[in-house]
C-alpha cells in the first residue's frame, strides 16, 4: 500500500517525512519522472532504510546540509549500499564523509527533472548549506533554521548568522521550511519571553502544545509563519527589542542577546 500520511507531492517532487534518533526528522525526495531519490542528511541509518523500504524507492542522492553525526553519520553504510552520489558543502568538504560534489552560495544541484538553489547559511556550523526547490516551494534548511528557532552557534559569529537568517527570511513566504528536528515547544517557551506582546505568537504556542499532547508533528513550518513568530527571525522588530531592553540597536546585537537568552534557557 502506498504511505499517504507521511508523504506529500508537491508538483513532481514528492517528499516522505519520518523520525528519526530521538528528537531529529529525516526526509526522502523523490522525483518519480526521473525515478531518483535523495536522503536530506543521514540521520539514524536504521530508519532511512525501513523508509526506502515503505516508500519502494532506491536511493540515488544524499543531500548533506551539514557535517553533524545526525546528519551526515550515516553516509558511508547508505554509500556502500546504494552507490548513492553524496553532495555536501564546500566549506565542509573535508568532514563530509564520502562527499562527490561540492557546493555553495549560489550553485544549483540538478536532481532529476527538479533542481534546487543552495544558500550558505553557515552559523550553526561554518560552511553549512540550505537547498531551496523554488518550483515545489520547499527549503530543506538542517540546523540553520528550527520552526521557532535557529541553531546554536557551535562555530559562527551571530553576524554570520543573522545573515544567513536573512537570506532563509526572504524566501517567498508560501515556503515550506523542512528543519531537522522537533524542537518547536521548547523554542516556543522560550519565544514568548522575548517577545510577549506578539498575539500571533502566543496562539501559536498554545497550537503547538495541543500538536505535542496528540504527538502530532510540527514540520513543516512556513516562511510567513517563522517570520511573523520566530524571534530569531525579528530581532529587527520593536516588540523583541522591547523586551530584550534593546530598542533602536542593531539588529545583530538584538539577535546576539536572544540567542545568549535562549542558551541559559
Amino acid at each position: 500500500m502506498t504511505p499517504t500520511k507521511e508523504r506529500a507531492a508537491m508538483s513532481r517532487l514528492e517528499i516522505y517525512q519520518f523520525e528519526a534518533f530521538d528528537d531529529n526528522y529525516g526526509f526522502l525526495i523523490h522525483d518519480a519522472e526521473a525515478d531518483v531519490t535523495a536522503a536530506i542528511d543521514t540521520p539514524d541509518t536504521p530508519k532511512i532504510l525501513a523508509a526506502l523500504d515503505k516508500t519502494g524507492w532506491r536511493l540515488s542522492h544524499i543531500l548533506n546540509t551539514h557535517h553533524h553525526f545526525d546528519h551526515a553519520g550515516g553516509n558511508l553504510e547508505l554509500k556502500e549500499k546504494f552507490n548513492c552520489e553524496i553532495i555536501g558543502p564546500t566549506g565542509e568538504a573535508d568532514r563530509i564523509p564520502g562527499i562527490d560534489i561540492k557546493v555553495d552560495e549560489g550553485d544549483t544541484v540538478a536532481f532529476g527533472t527538479r533542481s534546487a538553489k543552495v544558500f550558505n547559511v553557515g552559523g550553526h556550523t561554518l560552511g553549512h548549506i540550505a537547498y531551496w526547490f523554488e518550483d515545489d516551494g520547499a527549503a530543506f534548511v538542517g540546523d540553520a533554521l528550527f520552526a521557532l528557532g535557529c541553531g546554536r552557534l557551535f562555530e559562527g559569529t551571530p553576524a554570520q548568522m543573522w545573515g544567513s537568517l536573512q537570506k532563509l527570511r526572504a524566501l517567498p513566504p508560501s515556503t515550506k521550511i523542512y528543519c531537522a528536528h522537533e524542537y518547536t515547544q521548547s523554542n516556543a517557551k522560550f519565544a514568548v519571553t522575548v517577545d510577549p506582546e506578539n498575539d500571533e505568537l502566543l496562539a501559536r504556542a498554545a497550537e503547538i502544545d495541543a500538536l505535542r499532547a496528540r504527538g502530532a508533528r510540527t514540520v513543516p513550518t512556513t516562511i510567513e509563519m517563522e517570520k511573523a513568530t520566530n524571534p530569531f527571525l525579528r530581532p529587527d522588530e520593536p516588540s523583541v527589542q522591547r523586551a530584550v531592553h534593546m530598542v533602536g540597536a542593531d539588529p545583530v546585537d538584538v539577535f546576539a542577546e536572544v540567542r545568549r537568552r535562549k542558551d541559559h534557557f
